[in-house]
């Protein structure tokens, strides 16, 4: 950590509250480990004795981003990355919460290891940490995990990651059982067999470069099946990982239904396209992969529109030794716990979407959708905030993030505005110096 919990005092900031749709110049005080207040004109008069007042005037504060999907490697693949590594990349990113993903090793399908890891992260990491639990035994897609036991040991949600359950059986009692512990379950929208060889967004681009596409079908088909199995059940569902504009048009029925739906899409398919991956660049390699520019363009606009509820980094560190390779062959992940926020942020500035819409989605959304006291700037909520500069020029280097492994697709990219400051439990757990 870098700081105590002594009172701060943020002064002359824009302060930007989506849990209350504020956004006004005014102050910020934070003591105790929470938020007093934030209004126009507290002033360092009647402040607590030792308050340490800050002048954020050209500055943004908000609460605290709540990742919802970033994968760490512990237990297991610490080499990609640690709970101590991730929780230093969120920091620098403004990611005070991180969701992690069972996809370890052991698979977090107990009790336990859902208790490891929440040990794990209270002994080294400086962001609060959740787990996911698997939905079904080893992610294997045929027996359903307890998962009373699991939300009891502290699981907030239940995926099996990566893996899409392919029996529409499995997911329909899944989707009953957990409806009866009021569970979220968060499943992704991918058929694996029309996904068979592919390794790219299917499409002219894919056939100029010779690769094997991936048809946008393997994720609606999934996602009209799953939202069938939701209207059978009544469970509360999330779609992991919405890329394509076929898949907006099966969430929008299924929000007018009324069904409890809700929808997730990867920074990295907000900001970029297929074109992106230019010559065979392997760290735009994605899964699902990145979709033409006319289903970005619809992503963002759903954001806009709230019909995606939440925008997330898909953080999925690989090492060398997986993408380094031709590009069929490389693994699919790229890095994004730290240029989450600062990626969205030129959503902002082409105009493409609000400031509050798009911390809404990063910040209050999935802390609602998981249950978690985060995302708001109300008085008494807890004091994870963070401080924006929305206006700094700089260029991604990957010898500088935090991460273990350097996959980030926006490598040497130029950006403008980034975290400056970010508080965890009203300490300051990341400084730009």
């Amino acid at each position: 950590m870098l700081s105590d919990r002594r009172p701060i005092l943020f002064a002359n900031a824009r302060i930007v509250d989506p849990s209350r749709n504020l956004d006004i110049v005014g102050d910020l005080l934070i003591a105790d480990g929470v938020i007093r207040e934030a209004k126009k004109g507290i002033g360092a008069a009647g402040v607590p004795e030792g308050t340490d007042v800050i002048d954020c005037r050209n500055k943004v504060i908000a609460p605290g981003l709540v990742d919802m999907r970033a994968f760490i490697g512990e237990p297991g693949a610490g080499h990609r990355e640690t709970l101590a590594s991730a929780s230093q990349a969120a920091a620098a990113g403004g990611v005070t919460t991180i969701i992690c993903p069972p996809d370890t090793s052991p698979v977090i399908d107990d009790p336990a290891t859902v208790d490891f890891v929440l040990r794990r992260a209270r002994d080294t990491a400086i962001v609060h940490v959740h787990p996911m639990a698997a939905l079904t035994k080893g992610l294997h897609g045929k027996e359903m995990t307890e998962i009373g036991l699991l939300k009891a040991a502290g699981a907030v949600a239940f995926t099996d990651g990566e893996k899409s359950i392919t029996n529409a059986q499995v997911m329909r009692r899944a989707l009953t059982y957990a409806r009866d512990f009021d569970a979220l379950i968060v499943h992704q929208t991918e058929d694996p067999d029309l996904i068979g060889d592919g390794v790219m967004n299917e499409g002219e681009f894919a056939a100029r470069l010779g690769l094997l596409g991936i048809p946008s079908a393997a994720e609606t088909v999934m996602l009209e099946r799953d939202i069938r199995m939701v209207a059978l059940t009544g469970g509360r569902y999330h779609a992991a990982s919405v890329t394509c504009a076929e898949s907006l048009e099966v969430l929008r029925r299924a929000k007018e239904a009324g069904l409890n739906v809700t929808a997730s899409a990867s920074i990295n398919h907000l900001s970029l396209n297929e074109n992106d991956i230019g010559p065979y660049r392997t760290f735009l390699k994605v899964s699902p992969p990145l979709r033409s520019e006319r289903d970005r363009t619809a992503l963002v606009a759903a954001v806009g529109k709230g019909l995606i509820d939440v925008v997330m980094s898909d953080h999925n560190p690989q090492d060398v030794e997986t993408k380094r390779l031709p590009f069929a062959e490389a693994a699919p992940g790229a890095i994004g716990l730290e240029t989450m926020l600062t990626a969205g942020l030129r959503l902002v500035h082409n105009g493409e979407i609000e400031l509050i819409t798009l911390l809404r989605a990063m910040s209050t959304r999935p802390a609602e959708l998981l249950g978690l006291p985060g995302g708001s700037l109300r008085s008494g909520a807890p004091a994870d905030v963070i401080v924006i500069d929305m206006d700094v020029p700089w260029i991604v280097d990957p010898d500088e993030l935090k991460s273990k492994c350097g996959n980030t697709p926006f490598d040497e990219a130029r950006m403008t505005g980034r975290v400056v400051r970010t508080i965890v439990s009203g300490r300051t757990v990341y400084e730009l110096v």
